[in-house]
Order: structure tokens, then C-alpha cells, then sequence
């Protein structure tokens, strides 16, 4: 019974929100409502659970000594001994085998691009952690994966706007966890992750400030674009603007002000005003673009 507890705090699914980007076609394509779609959308979303638990698994193993030297990773079943490495292994075989077989049942394109997601995190958890930018670009990719999965499960395109958004905002969230890393860890931040010591806050905020502006003018110009407004037939999208920036803006206080900013997907479901601003971001835009 230890073992299974083990395995599924793990497998993280408390992690498993960042997944829902696998949705972002199927909502911004108007198509929401089309059952087969929908379908397939979850099913594809539960694969991408399966295969990023597989993958926490993975990192876990790699990281276990490092882990132990962190005030909160040390915690986690592998670095703790609670769940041996061949247990985790086996697990992770066994999902990574299921998470394939399933994904080959929605087509080759969405085959090939949760395929070429396992074997970027595999990578990220050997090698590409410990590569200065490097890191935080390949967390970021993840994201954009999981969206051109979603697009090509239900046969659909995305949108060159849609991309860039998904690829700034990730890229907003993976800078501001690295600068939390270095906060929480201080002089022991390189020992547990060496990359950290190629990082400093001063170096962190200055690209964050970038990313950050990056972030809100590339939606801003998103909801006024010409394919924009023809596709939804109206310009009212760019009402949802200032909930991305009270959002974004909130995110930074958390982050700079409350030092919380190590669990993304925690502080987007316990911090009530950016719970609040989000939901009334999905309502406005659904209201707008399903009117």
C-alpha cells in the first residue's frame, strides 16, 4: 500500500493541469461542443498525464541524491526511499509502453509529437538541465508540444498567435521557478542544481521583465489581429486583455513579494484573486468567442 501512495504522488498529478494546453485548440477553434472532438481531446490529455508522470518518474531517479539536498524535493518518495528505483522503473516502463500504444490509436501526427515530448524530457533529464537558457527554453517547448498534440488529435491546425502565446507564457512561468530555485536554495542552489549557478536574479529579472512584455503585447496584438477578428467576427476579445495582466501582474507579486513561485499549477488553484481573475478570463472569452 506505501509502495502505491508512493507511485502516485510520484507520478505528481497535482502537476498534471499543465496538461490542459492540449485543450487550447479545441476551445479557440470554436469547436468545444463537437463530442467526437471532445473525446478525443480528453483521451489525449489523459495520455499527456501518463506520459508526464512517466517522465516525473524519470527525473526523479536521475535527481534522487541531488533531491535529498533540497529542503522540499527531499521529501518525494524516490529521494526518500520510501519507493525504490526498480519499482519506479518498472512503473515507468509500463507507462511509457501504454502512453505509446494509446497515442498510435490517435493518428501518427499526435504519435510522433507526445513521442518527440518523452524524448525531450528525457534529454532535459540527463543533459539539457544543466545548459544555461538552455533549460528553461526545453520546459517551454514541453508546453508548445502539448498544444500542437491537442491541434493534430482532432486533425486541426493552430494559429501562429496561439503559438507564441503558449510559448511566452510558459516561458514566463519556467523563468519565474528558476528564480524562486535560487531564492529558496541560496548558497546551496548550485549543489543541488548546477545550472542554478549560471543564474543570478539580477540576470533572471532582466528576462523576465522582457518576457513579461513579450507576453502581454503578443496576446494584446493577438485579439486584434485580422485573423483574429475574422475568425471570431468581432474585435471584443481585447476585453480580456487586463485580466492577463492583473494575472500576470499577480503572478509576479506572488513570486517577488511572497516567495511562492516553485508549484505554477498550486499558485493558479490556492491563490484565490488569481483563481478569480482567471476564471473571469475563461467566462469573458467564452462568452465572446461561443456568443
Amino acid at each position: 500500500m506505501k509502495n502505491i501512495a508512493g507511485i502516485v504522488i510520484s507520478l505528481r498529478p497535482r502537476q498534471w493541469t499543465k496538461n490542459f494546453f492540449v485543450f487550447s485548440a479545441l476551445i479557440f477553434s470554436r469547436n468545444l461542443f463537437d463530442i467526437n472532438m471532445l473525446l478525443t481531446s480528453i483521451a489525449a490529455f489523459f495520455l499527456f498525464c501518463m506520459i508526464s508522470g512517466a517522465v516525473y518518474l524519470l527525473n526523479d531517479i536521475v535527481d534522487r541524491e541531488k533531491d535529498r539536498c533540497h529542503p522540499e524535493k527531499s521529501k518525494r518518495p524516490i529521494a526518500a526511499g520510501t519507493i525504490s528505483v526498480k519499482t519506479a522503473a518498472s512503473v515507468l516502463f509500463l507507462l511509457t509502453l501504454m502512453t505509446l500504444a494509446g497515442a498510435w490509436f490517435l493518428g501518427l501526427p499526435f504519435f510522433l509529437l507526445i513521442t518527440a515530448y518523452f524524448i525531450l524530457q528525457t534529454a532535459y533529464s540527463f543533459s539539457l538541465k544543466h545548459v544555461v537558457i538552455l533549460d528553461v527554453f526545453t520546459i517551454t517547448v514541453g508546453f508548445s508540444i502539448r498544444v500542437y498534440a491537442g491541434a493534430q488529435a482532432i486533425g486541426l491546425g493552430i494559429s501562429s498567435w496561439l503559438a507564441i502565446c503558449t510559448f511566452l507564457l510558459a516561458l514566463f512561468l519556467a523563468l519565474n521557478k528558476r528564480r524562486h530555485e535560487l531564492i529558496i536554495l541560496e548558497n546551496d542552489a548550485g549543489k543541488h542544481r548546477k545550472v542554478l549557478s549560471d543564474y543570478s536574479t539580477y540576470f533572471l529579472d532582466q528576462m523576465i521583465s522582457v518576457v513579461t512584455a513579450s507576453t502581454v503585447v503578443a496576446y494584446a496584438l493577438y485579439t486584434l489581429s485580422e485573423q483574429t477578428t475574422n475568425k471570431f467576427h468581432t474585435t471584443n476579445l481585447v476585453f480580456t486583455v487586463p485580466f492577463v495582466i492583473y494575472g500576470i501582474f499577480r503572478y509576479l507579486y506572488l513570486v517577488h513579494m511572497k516567495n511562492r513561485g516553485g508549484s505554477p499549477e498550486m499558485m493558479l488553484i490556492t491563490d484565490l484573486p488569481l483563481l478569480i481573475d482567471i476564471m473571469l478570463w475563461i467566462v469573458t472569452a467564452g462568452v465572446i468567442i461561443y456568443r
